[in-house]
C-alpha cells in the first residue's frame, strides 16, 4: 500500500491558563455532547506550529499588510534616500497590480501605508524585492523625475521577477498553504488540516480577581491598590488532532524524501509548540502525555467522538489517565468497524502505556515513535 496520509493524535494536559481568548477575553469554548469544553482553535494552535518550525529550519514566513513597508525599510537600510525608498515600493506595489487578475487588491491606504490583502511570503522574499529595486535603480530615478515615461501596459519593474518572488515559499507555506486571489499562480494548497482542541471533559471557565500595587502613593499607610480587574481561565485535558496530505505535500514539494522529511519535523512541531497567550502569568508549558500517530493508505480517521460523552474524573485519577483509556477503546471501536486495511502503520508514546494495547507499536519516547512512523510514509 502507498502511504497518503499520516495522523497524529494527542492528549495534553494544561494547568490553569488561557491558550486562546474570545473577543470578551474568555476562554473559547466548545458544548459537545451536550457539555461545554474549553477549546483552542486550530488557527491558534498553528500560528505556534509554524513559529516552532521557522525556528528549526531558519527560514521565516510573515503574513502582512505592510509589504510596502518592509521593502522601504531594507531600502532605507541599504542607503537610499527615504523619499526614494518610498516611491520603489510603491513601484512594486504598481507591478503587483498590472501582473494581477484584480489590481484593486494592491492598492495602499494612504494614510497607514497598508495593502488591502494579506501577502504571506519567507522573509527573505522582502529581501529579494528590494533587490530588485536595487537592480532597477537607474529606472527608477527615472520615473520618478519623468524623465522616463511608461508605454500603455508596461510595469514600472520586471513583471517576471516580481511574480516569481512573490511565488516564493518556504517549508510552512508549502505544509499549510498560502491564498492570494489576486495572483493566483502564487496560490499553495495547503497538506495539513487542523482540528480545534477541546477538553475530553465538561469545563467552567474560572474567574480570577486580581489587583496591583501602586509603589509610590503619596501616603504610604494607605491602604487599597492602584489597580484591580478580573480575567478568566480554565483547566483541563485536550484532545488534538492534525492530519499530513502526502500526496499534496509532495507536490508542494516534488520530493518525496523531502516531504518525509518535512513531516517528521512538523509532528515534532505539533507535539512540542504551545501558544503563547497568558504565558508570563500562568507559565502552561506542558507536553503530551499521550501521542499516537497513524499512517493511512485510505482516508484521515480523527478520533474526536470518542469524547463525545465526556470524560469523567475520579478522585484518584483526574482527567488524564482515563482519558487515555476512552481514546483506546474508541480506537479499537473504530479500528473494528472500518478494518486495518487502510492502516499501514499505528504506534504510541506516553507516560503509562496500561491498556492502550489497541492503539499499536509501543515506543519510548515521541522522536522514536515519529521515526517508526516517517518509515512507513518513504514506502511510496
Amino acid at each position: 500500500m502507498t502511504a497518503r496520509y499520516v495522523e497524529i493524535h494527542l492528549l495534553q494536559t494544561v494547568p490553569y491558563a488561557n491558550l486562546n481568548r474570545d473577543d470578551l477575553g474568555s476562554p473559547k469554548t466548545v458544548r459537545f455532547g451536550y457539555a461545554d469544553r474549553t477549546r483552542v482553535s486550530s488557527q491558534c494552535w498553528k500560528r505556534s506550529v509554524r513559529e516552532a518550525l521557522e525556528v528549526s529550519s531558519g527560514d521565516a514566513a510573515k503574513r502582512t499588510r505592510r509589504l510596502p513597508q518592509a521593502v522601504h525599510d531594507r531600502l532605507v537600510t541599504r542607503g537610499w534616500e527615504p523619499a526614494s525608498a518610498t516611491y520603489a515600493a510603491a513601484q512594486v506595489m504598481a507591478t503587483l497590480a498590472s501582473i494581477a487578475v484584480k489590481a484593486d487588491g494592491f492598492k495602499v491606504d494612504k494614510e497607514t501605508g497598508e495593502a488591502q490583502v494579506l501577502f504571506y511570503l519567507p522573509e527573505r522574499a522582502f529581501d529579494e524585492l528590494a533587490d530588485i529595486c536595487v537592480q532597477q535603480r537607474e529606472r527608477l530615478t527615472g520615473l520618478q523625475s519623468g524623465t522616463v515615461k511608461l508605454k500603455k501596459g508596461e510595469a514600472p519593474l520586471p513583471a517576471d521577477g516580481v511574480r516569481d518572488v512573490m511565488g516564493r515559499r518556504n517549508d510552512v507555506i508549502n505544509l499549510f498553504g498560502r491564498m492570494l486571489a489576486e495572483l493566483p499562480g502564487t496560490n499553495v494548497d495547503g497538506a495539513v488540516q487542523v482540528a480545534h482542541a477541546f477538553t475530553t471533559h465538561a469545563t467552567d471557565p474560572q474567574v480570577d480577581f486580581f489587583t496591583a500595587v501602586d509603589d509610590l502613593k503619596a501616603d504610604a499607610d494607605q491602604a487599597g491598590s492602584g489597580h484591580m480587574n478580573s480575567a478568566e481561565f480554565s483547566a483541563g485535558t485536550f484532545y488534538r488532532y492534525a492530519s499530513v496530505n502526502l500526496d499534496d505535500l509532495v507536490t508542494n514539494l516534488g520530493d518525496t524524501a523531502t516531504a518525509t522529511e518535512l513531516t517528521a519535523a512538523f509532528l515534532s512541531a505539533f507535539i512540542t509548540a504551545m501558544p503563547q497567550a497568558k504565558k508570563n502569568s500562568t507559565a502552561p508549558f506542558t507536553v503530551p502525555d499521550l501521542a499516537y500517530i497513524t499512517v493511512r493508505a485510505d482516508r484521515p480517521v480523527s478520533l474526536a467522538a470518542a469524547f463525545e460523552t465526556p470524560v469523567r474524573a475520579s478522585l484518584d485519577s483526574g482527567y488524564a489517565e482515563p482519558s487515555r483509556r476512552q481514546l483506546a477503546d474508541y480506537a479499537s471501536r473504530i479500528h473494528r468497524l472500518i478494518g486495518d486495511r487502510g492502516r499501514i502503520y499505528h504506534g504510541y508514546a506516553t507516560i503509562d502505556d496500561k491498556g492502550l494495547e489497541h492503539l499499536g507499536d509501543a515506543r519510548q519516547s515521541f522522536d522514536s515513535l515519529i521515526a517508526a512512523a516517517v518509515e512507513h510514509v518513504g514506502t511510496r
